[in-house]
């Protein structure tokens, strides 16, 4: 290429840099633009600018000019360092939660594992919104740079600790990490990909657990083989090393995302494409003048583009709600508990706060209201929510059920068995994002998915019992999975595609936050039905074949419950009676749930999945509008 072609290329870059363009091709800034983002395209024809106002910060600003300067290596460099990132990502779920039980055990404290849990189920459902706001303030990268740092940091704390405390912290730390890489790995998918093949690539992360579900155990067997110590006992406390493996792995296959994206970043800076350091002045554009505030006054300013009172108020209004699910759910505390009330109406009235707050004051909202204003995105938000209560009903307890109903089968058989939804979901999810790359639409993809899992939660109902054949219960969690994955491939991108490029962090945040508050809701509702119907199903069944303290011990312990089919067969098969009974009884509620996302689904718009960031817009992965000979050519494709 010649120096004035070269030349030529960058003041054509130049003249379309950031907000400038966008005040030049849209009517974003006119006097009859408004805050409501448009309806999302539902055609491929459709080549109208949008009217709309919504401002876009500087993180995504500079993902726009990211995706000016790199080319096809570039993009290959982030997509196999994503799939790496999500493999080791994926390998460290899948192991390190065995060695959190040894971890506590072996400082004699094995019951505050519950409290952990408890405390990690809150980090992960506000931290996602947290995270994709830090991402929209700061940038993809800086925002990555701490997830994985936080990770890290949790990690190490873990594997130095030297009690409960320690170990404590640093699980609740480490976890800050886990959830924030989780939702921005996808932030980051969508980003750099199209409507088109967004659901695909989002979809292709997950297909590193068929290997991981099978391989998993194997690891944490070998890390924690048992061996002799220094006083000849043998003894089973190598679970640090499990931690450290991923205090080096982590870091490595993160930074080659990290380092493209900030790569990218500087290289659009210095041929002057840095969006996020121009401004639109009379005649043209030019460069914005330093920033001379003082450092507290620049302090001010981050907290009002990162809403932090809110993020505050979001944090402890869910924190105090989710918390008293959780206590009820592993039995700590019953609902008429004045703790449990009290937390509750503290949460509520934090959380009415939060919402006046947003509404009213914040400059820069979590979650502004054109969210709730959307049918689109709050069908996608609702369909999870319910989805995910329906799930939780009938999935928190189906390894007991079927330890106790199937007590023939092997530890490792019970374990394939239950990670047959999850291969299911995610071999559905890829399925869809297929389908979507092909045909260029999902919502009728998103019905017949949850009407799928809606079969699949319904006939369980019949396989429940312990007479049930191996095919029979297995394929029912094959369909809920491959109805599962479908649906959670299409609820995100048609919520990604209804909203503006500002907007998608927040949103894929909001959709999951959604989901992981429906995980609670089913978990507490299932934990009440089992606690309240068990025991009295156990007395009526188990009487005179029972005394009263061997029900009980049977309530309290499946693997007592077992022990009965060879010393007493009568009360086993009253036992597996009441458990197909009470499972029975959760099924139902999960069907008649799992009927209002199908209900749902039918409002959401049946969006075109174009070759552009979203469908409210026009606009492609670096901002630019896409002309309307582009978009005859797409239809044409």
């Amino acid at each position: 290429m010649s120096t004035s072609s070269h030349d030529d290329t960058i003041k054509s870059n130049l003249e379309v840099a950031g907000n400038v363009e966008r005040e030049r091709a849209h009517t974003a800034f006119l006097p009859t633009a408004h805050n409501a983002v448009p309806e999302p395209q539902t055609t491929g024809g459709n080549v109208a600018p949008p009217a709309y106002a919504v401002e876009t910060q500087k993180g995504v600003l500079k993902v726009e000019s990211v995706n000016r300067v790199w080319g096809r290596n570039s993009k290959i460099v982030l997509f196999v360092s994503i799939a790496l990132a999500a493999y080791i990502y994926s390998l460290e779920g899948s192991t390190t939660w065995q060695y959190a039980a040894y971890a506590t055990s072996s400082f004699a404290q094995h019951s505050l594992l519950g409290a952990i849990a408890t405390a990690q189920a809150i980090i992960l459902a506000v931290t996602k919104p947290f995270s994709a706001k830090f991402a929209d303030v700061f940038g993809r990268a800086e925002a990555l740079t701490m997830s994985v740092v936080f990770y890290t940091v949790g990690f190490i704390i873990i594997a130095a600790c030297s009690n409960v405390h320690t170990y404590a912290a640093g699980a609740v730390i480490y976890y800050v990490g886990y959830a924030s890489l989780q939702i921005l790995i996808q932030i980051v998918i969508a980003d750099c990909t199209n409507l088109r093949w967004r659901g695909l690539m989002s979809s292709l992360v997950s297909i590193w657990y068929f290997i991981n579900a099978f391989v998993s155990g194997n690891i944490a067997q070998g890390i924690l083989k048992p061996h002799l110590n220094d006083e000849g006992i043998l003894v089973t406390d190598n679970w640090r090393y499990g931690y450290v493996v991923f205090i080096i792995l982590i870091p490595v296959v993160c930074a080659p995302i990290i380092g493209t994206l900030a790569w990218a970043q500087r290289r659009a800076s210095k041929l002057g494409l840095d969006s996020t350091d121009l401004l639109e002045t009379t005649g043209g554009t030019a460069a914005q003048a330093k920033d001379t505030r003082s450092l507290g006054k620049r302090a001010l300013g981050w907290a009002l583009d990162i809403d932090a009172l809110g993020l505050v108020l979001f944090g402890a209004g869910w924190a105090c709600v989710l918390l008293p699910l959780t206590l009820v759910n592993k039995g700590k505390l019953w609902w008429d508990s004045y703790k449990i009330i009290t937390l509750l109406v503290v949460g509520g009235v934090t959380l009415i706060v939060f919402v006046i707050f947003e509404a009213r004051v914040a400059v820069k909202p979590l979650f502004p209201a054109r969210f709730f204003r959307n049918p689109t995105i709050m069908v996608a938000a609702f369909i999870g929510f319910f989805d995910f209560v329906s799930f939780y009903l009938q999935f928190t307890f189906l390894y007991s059920w079927v330890t106790v109903v199937k007590s023939d089968w092997s530890v490792s058989e019970i374990g394939y068995f239950t990670q047959a939804q999850t291969l299911a979901l995610t071999l559905g999810a890829i399925g869809a994002g297929f389908y979507q790359l092909k045909f260029r639409r999902t919502k009728w993809l998103l019905v017949v998915g949850l009407c799928v899992r809606l079969l699949g939660v319904g006939l369980m109902i019949k396989s429940r019992g312990a007479h049930a054949g191996t095919f029979e219960i297995v394929i029912v969690q094959v369909l809920q999975g491959l109805g599962g994955g479908i649906a959670s491939a299409s609820c995100q991108l048609l919520a990604q595609a209804s909203s503006p490029h500002q907007d998608v962090a927040t949103v894929t945040a909001l959709v999951l936050l959604f989901a992981e508050i429906g995980n609670a809701v089913g978990t507490a509702l299932a934990s009440a039905i089992w606690r309240n119907d068990m025991p009295n199903e156990l007395a009526n069944r188990l009487s005179g074949l029972l005394n009263s303290t061997e029900i009980t011990t049977v309530f309290g312990s499946i693997t007592t419950a077992v022990t009965y089919k060879t010393s007493n067969p009568p009360a086993y098969e009253a036992i597996i009676e009441s458990y197909a009974a009470v499972m029975r009884t959760l099924l139902i509620a999960a069907t008649a749930i799992a009927v209002v996302p199908v209900v749902l689904a039918f409002f959401a718009k049946n969006i075109y999945l174009s070759d552009t960031q979203n469908a409210v817009e026009g606009d492609d992965l670096a901002g630019r509008p896409v002309a309307a000979t582009d978009k005859e050519k797409d239809l044409e494709a």
